[in-house]
């Protein structure tokens, strides 16, 4: 880490506002300005909404991430996690990969770390399920489909055949809708490279404890996507939720047990839980609680926005809803980054600050190759869409959506080859462990082994051994080969 005079902007959080807030700040700032500070576990970005689309292999996982220190060459990033914030002495606590803590100081603080999935204490779920929050999950969740028909196809045991065949998915928002719609499509692909497995042998479930799916996109839309996926052999249960998957057994609120091998957890997120350790103020939720500049309540040097905060909905509140708050999702994220980062420069120059005022553009969402829903609002029209067309309005808003035209390039790349070439359905599990097989190779040596013959003095040789040795290893005569 590099020491300077100038101030310090500290981002906290390399997600979607953590990413966005510092190239707005390097944009707008000038030349030696100050020094812009990004911090995160990981040294990349996840654009979360193509997650369902790299699990189904449509397009390739590093295309899904964007490379902090490439899209920030003009910032610092530190991989690492801030585990204390003390405002006093404005310095955080960096804990880094390796090594031991050290402190920042910062003249400026942006809180973005974002949102953790939301679990419940549900026996066996720890062990079970799989979640869908990165990048990793959704290359775990391909491979471990794709080795459950190997199994399938492998085994001559119903139990076990039947088990791997199964797959249930909670929650039935955009991660978990989206999510199975494209796992559903990769696996009916798959089947037809496994004589032995149909569509018909494999069960889907989603499970949701609300009486609906796809709230974003509005009633109407939600109805059109449960029966499509119903209509694709998809069960889906509602008004229920899960009650424990112990060993893979699954067992519904409603009555409903099956034995499953794939879990799939995408029933909401919740605020980073390091946010406790801040010193800031919270909501009822824990969310990080803002004015509509961004600013934390309560200080003029302090930012939050996405996920993790608690962000005044000033259009839905002029509009006569009380309390409302802007809800948790990519298209509130990427739009406030940029107001936040705007207001840090101005804050750090002398000039007001700007509230967050958003205009609903709508939603969309795809469930599977040519198939989705999309709700586009221009002013007081709301344009409903489904099917195909609507899916084309998924894929453009977030192939425009997604940062730097590196990606872009690329994500359009992987959808124009998935046009004519067939979707690979190799699985890759070995990725998840890659020196198991070295391991099991080089043969751990052992104390006693060890201990003789000593470090640099081998054994003679046993004489009967060396001639066998010799005997196998010399080559065939002519004659030999011939006969």
């Amino acid at each position: 880490m590099s020491t300077t005079e100038r101030p310090r902007i500290l981002v906290v959080g390399g997600g979607y506002v953590g990413l966005y807030a510092a190239r707005r700040i390097l944009k707008k700032m000038r030349y030696g300005e100050a020094t812009v500070t990004v911090v995160d576990p990981r040294s990349y970005m996840t654009y979360q909404p193509f997650l369902p689309e790299a699990a189904a292999g449509s397009i390739s996982p590093r295309h899904v991430v964007v490379p902090l220190r490439r899209v920030l060459p003009q910032a610092e990033v530190l991989t690492g996690r801030v585990t204390h914030i003390d405002q006093d002495r404005k310095v955080a606590t960096v804990e880094p990969i390796v090594g031991e803590s050290y402190e920042v100081p910062f003249d400026y603080l942006v809180v973005a770390l974002g949102a953790v999935s939301r679990t419940f204490p549900i026996p066996g779920l720890a062990e079970s399920g799989i979640g869908m929050k990165g990048v990793e999950e959704a290359i775990g969740l391909r491979n471990h489909v794709l080795e459950q028909l190997d199994m399938a196809e492998s085994t001559t045991d119903p139990d076990i055949r039947r088990k791997a065949l199964t797959f249930v998915f909670v929650g039935g928002g955009f991660a978990g809708a989206e999510t199975i719609g494209e796992v559903e499509d990769l696996a009916r692909d798959a089947a037809k490279y496994y004589p032995s497995v149909k569509r018909e042998d494999m069960r889907f479930i989603l499970v949701d404890a609300a009486d609906k799916i796809l709230p974003e996109v509005g009633p109407e839309l939600g109805k059109w996507g449960l029966k499509h996926l119903q209509e694709r052999g998809i069960e889906c249960y509602l008004s229920t939720s899960l009650d424990s998957c112990i060993n893979g057994h699954v067992v519904l609120k409603n009555g409903l047990e099956v034995d499953s091998n794939t879990i799939v957890w995408t029933a909401g997120v919740k605020p980073n839980p390091v946010l406790k350790e801040y010193g800031l103020p919270l909501g009822p939720r824990g969310h990080v609680d803002t004015a509509a500049t961004l600013q934390v309540q309560g200080t003029d040097y302090i930012w939050s926005a996405g996920d993790n905060a608690q962000v005044p909905d000033l259009a839905a509140r002029a509009a006569g809803v009380e309390n409302a708050w802007c809800p948790p999702n990519a298209q509130h994220a990427l739009r406030q980054s940029k107001v936040l980062g705007d207001n840090v420069v101005a804050e750090m120059r002398g000039f007001p600050q700007r509230e967050y005022r958003h205009h609903n553009m709508g939603a969309v969402a795809g469930l599977g190759l040519h198939k989705g829903v999309a709700m586009i609002v221009l002013g007081k029209l709301k344009l409903k869409f489904k099917g195909r067309l609507a899916w084309y309005f998924h894929r453009g808003y977030h192939g425009m959506a997604v940062p730097t035209f590196n990606r872009k390039i690329r994500v359009l790349a992987d959808w124009t080859l998935g046009m004519f070439l067939k979707r690979e359905v190799v699985s890759l599990g070995a990725l998840e462990s890659p020196r198991d097989e070295f391991y099991e190779a080089a043969a751990p040596v052992t104390a006693a082994a060890a201990a003789k013959p000593g470090p640099g003095k081998l054994p003679p040789p046993e004489p009967a051994k060396v001639a066998a040795e010799h005997a196998a290893a010399a080559p065939i005569a002519p004659a030999e080969r011939a006969s």
